[in-house]
Formats: structure tokens, sequence, C-alpha cells
């Protein structure tokens, strides 16, 4: 992305964040592709029976993501940083609301073997994994912020590093950290 499509980008979205429409129309097309392809990737993971869609999530997150007041967009990888975090907030809120309905009836599963066998397992409880998260958060927040960004947001280490404005290795080193940690955390 150049640098002045990128200004237009973070243009778009305060724009659309002010309650302009034809930004918001604007944007849409730019980021709909990408949303969508973290959300797959996110669903695919899910239990067989997962009864929200890809198309669903996109829209949920995008509804929320534009419907932010006290953000200030700084570009892109911030607006995906975001993304990802509102994806985790509606598939954890989604797992949850699923498990209290059917409670004891199994658990609401998410494959972490595409994120580098997080876990040294095929999969996780959703759930626990937020809570695991929550847990890492308090006693190192960059650690949590880099597994939210590349196992919920799908984001690589070079666009987590832009993100959170460090270099790549600190990304690389804080994720080897991160993992090793919940794995024994989940194992």
């Amino acid at each position: 992305m150049t640098e002045n499509t990128a200004e237009n980008f973070t243009a778009m979205l305060r724009d659309a964040q002010h309650g302009n429409r034809a930004s918001l129309d604007q944007l849409l097309p730019l980021v709909y592709d990408e949303l969508k392809r973290i959300a797959a990737y996110k669903l695919a993971a899910e239990r067989p029976n997962h009864t929200l869609q890809a198309t669903a999530l996109v829209h949920e997150a995008y509804l929320r993501l534009v419907d932010q007041h006290s953000v200030d967009w700084r570009n892109r990888a911030h607006f995906f940083a975001i993304a990802s975090e509102m994806m985790r907030r509606i598939l954890v809120n989604h797992a949850e609301s699923h498990k209290a309905k059917k409670r004891n009836e199994g658990k609401t599963l998410v494959s972490l073997d595409d994120v580098e066998n997080l876990a040294g397992e095929s999969a996780v409880d959703l759930i626990f994994l937020d809570n695991a998260l929550n847990e890492l958060a308090a006693f190192d927040a960059g650690q949590a912020k880099i597994v939210e960004l590349k196992f919920f947001g799908g984001l690589t280490n070079e666009e987590a590093a832009e993100v959170l404005g460090v270099s790549d290795s600190t990304v690389k080193r804080e994720w080897r950290m991160a993992r090793a940690w919940l794995t024994a955390k989940l194992t």
C-alpha cells in the first residue's frame, strides 16, 4: 500500500467514524475481503456445527469497528488490529452464549494448529483460551496482544510489529515466550 493510499484509508476511516456515509461506502470494499479472510480462517477452526457464519462475523465486526468513536485511527494495520480484537470478543461472546445454552454438552473448540501449534494440541476451548489470554495480559500485555493479533486477527509477524510499533524480532521473541506460557497453561 502506498503512503498516499494509506493516508486515504485512514482519512476514510475517520470520516466514516464521524458518520460520513460516502466514506463508509468506499471503505467497505477495501476491507471486506481481508475481514472475510480473517473470519473464514477463524471459523474454519471452530466446531463443525458452528452457528456463526463468516459473513455474519464480518458484518458484526465491521459494524462495531465503524461505530468506534473514541478510536484515533492511525492506519490500516491499526484498523485490522482492532478488527482482530472485535472478532475475538464476538467469538468468545458467541461461545459463552452457546455454552450457556448447552451446559455440559461438549466444548467450543478452536484449532491452534494453524497458529504454529500454540498449545501443541489440535484444539482448545475458546473460552478457556480467552481466560488464559486475560491472565497473560495481567503480567505481559504485549505478549497477550501479539497472540490476539496473530490468532484472532490472522496477522503476520510483520503486520503485528507494525501495529505495535516494535521490531519483527521483538514480535518473534515475544510470540515464542507467549506460546510457551500458553502451552503450559492449556495442557
